[in-house]
């Protein structure tokens, strides 16, 4: 009897000890497989849309607030629904109605109230900044959208953050490129509705789109490490050290980054505001992107020393 007790004594610390550890990879496997599936299935419903700019109404007056706001719901409304199974849509009063939770947490294990720090995101939209061709220059406003909620028929709840106005691909003659000019929509997914863990990384996430037409999907999921002072040459060399799943952003990438920076937490935890991406311009010059102002910069020699991080590749 004494033999029997101390195995299953044994048995139950081995248990306590592993099944944690044992319980967090199944749900890492879970989560990836989830994410994988969640962004096939946007990636093919927003390249059936024939354009993704131009839905619904958004006015502002001369001190550029919004007088009428029907742009994000009817964007899911009369667009995305009809190319994607959705059950239920809330309009920015009631999102908490489509499966959010009171809290979700961040990178960094830091507690955030919803809803999903709105007031945060939306100021990475609105943002009042020059654009110029190195003659002439222009100020430019990028009015964001009241945010808009779905839940679809596998499951997720999903915010999103839409913008009427988004244009074409980089490099129109010359002119300054901003990502929150390029980025049509910007979702916050929770792949299990209100149940936990709600962290960002984990069963929640990012997923942008850019430009109206030939559209590019991103769903980056972001390491924690990040580096100093690296050509882009070493950035990539960094982040392949890191393991298997691990690469430099595409510019795409980066721009979504850019935008989500204050919801995912990455302020506070660096003081670099110029980083890498994987995309070059030539053979002597790379993309920066700045995480602040969300400027694109194509022209960063590539042997010029910026900071970096790096993405997981799930393909």
């Amino acid at each position: 009897m004494a033999e029997i007790l101390l195995s299953l004594t044994i048995i139950g610390v081995v248990a306590a000890i592993t099944l944690p550890s044992l319980t967090g990879n199944i749900n890492e496997r879970t989560w990836n497989t989830q994410r994988k599936a969640l962004y096939a299935r946007m990636s093919q419903a927003i390249a059936l849309m024939p354009a993704l700019n131009g839905y619904g109404t958004l006015t502002e007056d001369a001190s550029h607030s919004v007088t009428q706001d029907t742009a994000a719901e009817t964007f899911v409304t009369a667009g995305l629904s009809k190319v994607l199974k959705i059950n239920n849509i809330c309009d920015s009063e009631n999102i908490e109605d489509c499966g959010f939770a009171s809290q979700y947490t961040d990178m960094f294990a830091s507690k955030r109230d919803v809803p999903l720090d709105l007031l945060g995101l939306h100021s990475r939209f609105q943002y009042n900044f020059t654009e110029t061709d190195g003659v002439t220059s222009r100020s430019v406003y990028v009015v964001n959208s009241k945010v808009a909620a779905f839940e679809t028929a596998n499951g997720e709840s999903i915010l999103a953050y839409y913008n009427p106005s988004c244009i074409p691909e980089l490099g129109r003659g010359g002119l300054t490129d901003f990502a929150q000019q390029k980025i049509c929509v910007n979702f916050v997914y929770d792949l299990n509705g209100n149940k936990g863990p709600n962290t960002m990384g984990k069963d929640m996430g990012i997923m942008s789109v850019f430009y109206p037409s030939d559209s590019i999907v991103v769903a980056p999921s972001v390491y924690t490490n990040m580096f100093s002072a690296v050509t882009q040459q070493e950035a990539g060399q960094k982040c392949r050290e890191l393991d298997d799943d691990s690469r430099l952003p595409s510019l795409e990438e980066f721009m979504s980054i850019s935008i989500n920076y204050y919801l995912l937490g990455l302020n506070g935890h660096t003081t670099q505001e110029e980083f890498w991406t994987s995309k070059i311009s030539n053979s002597s010059n790379g993309y920066v992107v700045h995480t602040t102002l969300g400027r694109v910069y194509s022209w960063v020699s590539r042997t010029a020393t910026r900071a970096a991080m790096c993405v997981h590749r799930y393909d």
